[in-house]
């Protein structure tokens, strides 16, 4: 069978031999999807949810039930004030965008402490040029980078006393860097740094890829923001994102998001509830399977000889596998072998071509039923030195670890 797939004896030995050295590893991953299961489960039974909370309202979604409760689910979930999770979010950048337009003004200053953001903001801010950013509308920012993957603690200290500053962004996931994500751990620590200088300044963190690979999220920041088409989804949200914090704060980012004086009273769920509802219900177990997938990944590419990030044995902060191939051709091959195993467009070929919101060429694996969900198995990389293939997701441990052989085969395929 596997012959007829396409899978090499040489990719199946290798893929297997790894999967036994990381029992204790995916042991830890069960662990924690456990104790999120039973958060998540927590959560639906304080709530009560019921079937009437899985129904849809159409036009202007005065008084939707449903929608009401699944945020105060996902609020809990994530162990902070409040939460809007919307169909009206087109993506996790698109979430981030109306929360920072949310939560400054004209005059103000935000300040990044884990480097350059992800390609997608850029425009957003202003780092690249754009008429609708928020340079544009006379937001100022500024930005401190992370040094050997540590923050700056100097660096933050040195801008905070200088100047007064509205907001600190945070990416926890690396994005298309080469540095490493960040833990809950050093966010804290972080956190609890900058309160010590200024206990007013509004801290944001880009919680993309990050959400449920721990047994808690990082409560001590003023407001979140994530994908549903990535962890917290399940693989079933159709689109989507989330933004969690402090009341006021959620408040400011609803009334952006539809208008000034109705802001989250507005907004029909057009039957995304359930999808939304179910997709948490799922979303313990996918990240577990994304995990594993990732673990499988990192062990095998390093003992075919490529350099890999993080180890298959590092504490994770996200989903993301990093694999540096620093050959274009290796990349490409190895997104390729990815799209064979998936399950929509597996005869595709996936080829870089110019995608809005990057300054790169980008190669995309991504035969997903859900366009652009990366928790679905998804391989990405922008054709640029070092050429890392950026790896995330997996439904189902099982189809992971396919994908993987596959992929190995069609890398060693000379």
């Amino acid at each position: 069978m596997r012959e007829e797939y396409g899978i090499s004896n040489e990719a199946y030995e290798l893929v297997n031999s790894c999967e036994k050295e990381l029992v204790d590893v995916f042991k830890r991953i069960d662990e924690v999807c456990e104790l999120n299961s039973l958060k998540v489960l927590s959560a639906f039974k304080k709530h009560r949810l019921s079937e009437i909370h899985l129904s849809t309202t159409t036009g202007y979604g005065y008084d939707d039930l449903g929608r009401d409760t699944c945020e105060a689910i996902f609020a809990d979930v994530l162990g902070f004030e409040d939460a809007l999770v919307r169909n009206q979010f087109i993506s996790g950048s698109h979430a981030l965008c109306v929360t920072l337009f949310a939560l400054l003004r004209p005059g103000d200053t935000m300040l990044s402490i884990s480097g350059l953001p992800y390609d997608t903001l850029h425009e957003v801010i202003g780092i690249k040029e754009n008429a609708s950013s928020l340079k544009a509308f006379g937001v100022n920012y500024e930005q401190v980078d992370l040094i050997d993957n540590e923050f700056d603690y100097d660096g933050i200290k040195k801008v905070l006393e200088s100047k007064k500053i509205k907001l600190i962004e945070i990416q926890r996931s690396k994005g298309y860097s080469t540095r490493k994500s960040l833990t809950i751990d050093k966010v804290e620590k972080v956190i609890e740094f900058i309160r010590e200088i200024d206990k007013d300044v509004i801290i944001m963190i880009d919680n993309c890829y990050c959400e449920m690979v721990s047994d808690r999220e990082p409560v001590s920041a003023d407001i979140i923001v994530g994908s549903l088409i990535k962890n917290l989804g399940g693989g079933l949200a159709p689109n989507g994102a989330y933004v969690a914090g402090k009341k006021e704060y959620v408040e400011l980012v609803g009334e952006r998001l539809t208008l000034p004086g109705e802001g989250r009273e507005v907004g029909p769920s057009l039957g995304a509830n359930k999808s939304f509802l179910q997709g948490l219900f799922f979303a313990p177990s996918v990240v577990a399977s994304s995990l594993k997938t990732a673990c499988l990944t990192s062990l095998v590419l390093e003992k075919l000889g490529y350099d890999v990030e993080p180890k298959f044995d590092e504490v994770r902060a996200d989903i993301v596998q990093n694999i540096i191939f620093r050959d274009k051709d290796m990349l490409i091959k190895y997104c390729q072998g990815i799209q064979s195993s998936s399950p929509v467009d597996s005869n595709a070929l996936p080829l870089p071509g110019d995608m809005p919101g990057y300054d790169d060429q980008v190669i995309m694996a991504a035969g997903a039923f859900t366009q652009g969900s990366s928790i679905e198995l998804s391989c990405d990389g922008p054709i640029r030195e070092p050429y890392i293939a950026y790896q995330q997701g997996s439904l189902m441990y099982p189809y992971g670890k396919i994908a993987v052989m596959k992929a190995v085969t069609v890398l060693n395929d000379k």
